[in-house]
């Protein structure tokens, strides 16, 4: 079994969002299992930013499943997409 790096793309529920805040709690909604190498910024408009965190898991049955539903429950999070997933 190999390792897989995803690259998710998490949208805020507002611009009001407290950019920082929500880092810090997509870092501590991370499954056992899964590592966290760092969150990308990028300012989408009117004050939004979306955060792309990229996360390594192993490869296996279910892929990213565990790691979307884990961060989508994050407070503050609107929505959650694997934008790309590549074997390591």
């Amino acid at each position: 079994m190999g390792t897989v790096a995803a690259k998710i793309k998490i949208m805020p529920e507002t611009s009001e969002i407290d950019i920082e805040e929500l880092e810090k709690n997509i870092e501590g909604a991370i499954p056992d299992g899964a590592e966290l190498k760092g969150i990308e910024r990028q300012p989408i408009a009117f004050g939004l930013v979306a955060l792309y965190p990229t996360v390594l898991i192993p490869d296996g049955e279910g892929g990213t499943d565990k790691i979307e539903e884990a961060l989508s429950k994050v407070e503050g999070v609107g929505s959650v997409a694997v934008e790309a997933v590549g074997l390591i």
